[in-house]
């Protein structure tokens, strides 16, 4: 029998997280619960979770702290971080977001939006995890993008219109207003040759992953052979499995 996700629920308001994870529990996935930061850090380095959902403002060790000592202890710095956050701390986010936290929610959160969060999460570090040493590494950082010959700050755009983010929420992390964020990507879509979002998402990772097989030389001949074919079917399949689409545009 295969073994069921574990997450840990970092949350100071008991109502909420007895609802987090009676949802998750629904769901199948084995669960942690913590009332305050430290309590959560203690399941962390004790239970090793294969991810971790954890609210931003709470009393003493908040989650930007526990994000920090999660990030800085090499048994657990790898593990998939999402935050929960009340609509009143976007702008604390980017802070959040720069000290390497993988997503966010917003609370309320709906159902579907938290278990997209967290499969889309879970299945990119099983991708990670069973990829063969010699194989195509597709984009994990803006700084991959640039090969496309875009922008530092056009990247970024990109970079986070593939974690499934919003013109709105682009906005919050980058901070750029909206309009100035529509501007990039009219400029990406023109430089990659395409007319919108989905198309874009798929150029990039082909011409990312392009780079990498022709930079490696002969020994891969075919992408097909390591593991990252570079149809379009097979790496919209690897898209789709890794990254879910949120932003409903």
């Amino acid at each position: 029998m295969a073994v069921s996700p574990k997450v840990l629920v970092i949350e100071d308001e008991p109502q909420m997280l007895q609802n987090l994870l009676t949802i998750l529990k629904a769901e199948g996935f084995t669960l942690l619960g913590a009332p305050d930061g430290t309590r959560g850090v203690e399941l962390a380095l004790k239970e090793k979770p294969g991810l971790i959902l954890c609210d931003i403002t709470m009393p003493g060790l908040d989650g930007f702290g526990v994000l920090e000592r999660v990030r800085s202890n090499p048994k657990t710095a790898s593990i998939p971080f999402v935050f929960l956050t009340a609509r009143g701390e976007r702008v604390d986010l980017r802070t959040g977001m720069s000290f390497g936290a993988d997503d966010y929610l917003t609370k309320p959160v709906k159902v579907d939006d938290l278990l997209i969060a967290i499969r889309a999460r879970l299945n990119r570090e099983t991708q990670r995890s069973v990829r063969k040493p010699d194989s195509l590494q597709p984009p994990e950082s803006p700084q991959d993008f640039l090969v496309l010959g875009l922008t530092r700050r056009e990247a970024d755009v990109l970079f986070w219109l593939i974690q499934g983010k919003g013109n709105s929420d682009i906005g919050t992390l980058l901070n750029l207003s909206s309009a100035t964020v529509k501007k990039h990507l009219e400029h990406i879509f023109q430089k990659l040759g395409v007319e919108n979002r989905t198309s874009a998402i798929m150029s990039a990772f082909n011409g990312c992953l392009e780079t990498e097989r022709r930079s490696r030389g002969p020994c891969i001949t075919c992408s097909a052979e390591v593991g990252y074919p570079l149809s379009s079917r097979r790496l919209l399949d690897y898209f789709e499995a890794c990254f879910c689409d949120r932003s409903g545009q």
